[in-house]
């Protein structure tokens, strides 16, 4: 049901893009070929031709509003709402019995909490881990 949705959707709005491009505006626009009354055509009269453009624009334009609203609602359909905060990674205990205990901050067991607990295992008179060497050009 999504994807005809989705191929009418654009349908309409390609039909918009060509409607649009075919009206006439002050300095011409595409429509410059129908002059200033009946054009080379015959097809309208320049009043007519605007009114039909103009109505189709709208009718287009509400169909294009109409089905962004359905298949924004098709979208999420189903979803779970849920709290970023659910997925934070739950508090861990220290690995050293006198370290303090990680933060429950959101961002607990970031970078940075990760540095502090290897800086920790290795106060015990052991050196740090060297850090990488530069890449060769």
């Amino acid at each position: 049901m999504q994807n005809v949705l989705i191929v009418i959707h654009l349908i309409i709005v390609v039909a918009l893009v060509g409607v649009v491009l075919l009206q006439r505006s002050e300095g011409g626009g595409l429509g410059m070929g129908s002059g200033g009354g009946g054009g080379a055509g015959g097809f309208m009269t320049g009043r007519g031709q605007a009114n039909a453009l103009t109505r189709a624009t709208a009718i287009l334009a509400g169909l294009f509003f109409l089905t962004s609203i359905v298949l924004a609602v098709l979208a999420t359909q189903g979803r779970v709402q849920r709290s970023i905060i659910d997925g934070a990674p739950a508090a861990t205990t220290p690995a050293v019995p006198g370290a303090p205990a990680a933060p429950s901050a959101p961002n607990a067991g970031g970078v940075l909490d990760q540095l502090r607990q290897m800086q920790n295992q290795n106060q015990g008179g052991a050196q740090p881990p060297t850090p990488p060497a530069a890449p060769q050009q």
